[in-house]
């Protein structure tokens, strides 16, 4: 089953470049009035990059991991599937909803809109969930220590260190606005239902 599992990863991760692709070319073509990317936030997120996809790629194609390897049972490879899966649909919807206003750091267009329909009705950080999703699904379907568990722990401290930097930017931009969509929805858990 961990060939399955290995390769619905991959097909995950083809997924979401897809996904992103039509939306890097507009962000890349838009005119930013604010950008804010701190040293510790590019380390970070080259050690996702890491963790994510460098190390899983290293265990799916070589055996040099296999010490760190654990069995779950298969319902939860199963579950797993599930897990990306919804991650994959969270990352779309996060994507479709934002459109043009969508990029890969904390950034300000001169165009910017404050989004709060779609799945920005319920949480503000749908794409940090999307991520948080993606990092469970990686425990039970990269079953190796090193390949598996690694991204949920980089993904939680730069989880916290970034939706800190992004609510004052969306704070400082959009003031009252943001500050009463920030009462009304929850960071990645809903605070109330459709």
């Amino acid at each position: 089953m961990t060939i399955i599992y290995k390769l619905a990863y991959w097909a995950g991760m083809i997924a979401q470049a897809v996904i992103r692709f039509p939306y890097q070319k507009t962000a890349k073509a838009s005119v930013k009035t604010e950008q804010h990317v701190s040293l510790t936030e590019n380390i970070l997120l080259v050690l996702l990059t890491v963790v994510a996809g460098v190390i899983p790629l290293i265990y799916s194609l070589t055996h040099w991991l296999d010490f760190a390897n654990y069995r779950l049972p298969t319902w939860l490879g199963f579950c797993g599937l599930l897990v990306l899966t919804s991650s994959l649909f969270v990352f779309w919807r996060a994507h479709f909803d934002l459109k043009t206003n969508w990029s890969p750091s904390l950034e300000i267009r001169a165009d910017h809109a404050l989004v709060t329909d779609g799945i920005y009705r319920l949480i503000r950080h749908p794409m940090y969930l999307s991520q948080l999703l993606w990092a469970i699904a990686q425990i039970l379907l990269m079953q190796n220590w090193l390949a598996g568990p690694l991204n949920l722990l980089f993904f939680i401290l730069f989880y916290f260190l970034r939706s800190r930097a992004e609510e004052k930017m969306m704070l400082d931009r959009f003031g009252d606005q943001y500050r009463t969509y920030m009462q009304t929805t929850g960071g990645i858990i809903p605070k109330r239902m459709l």
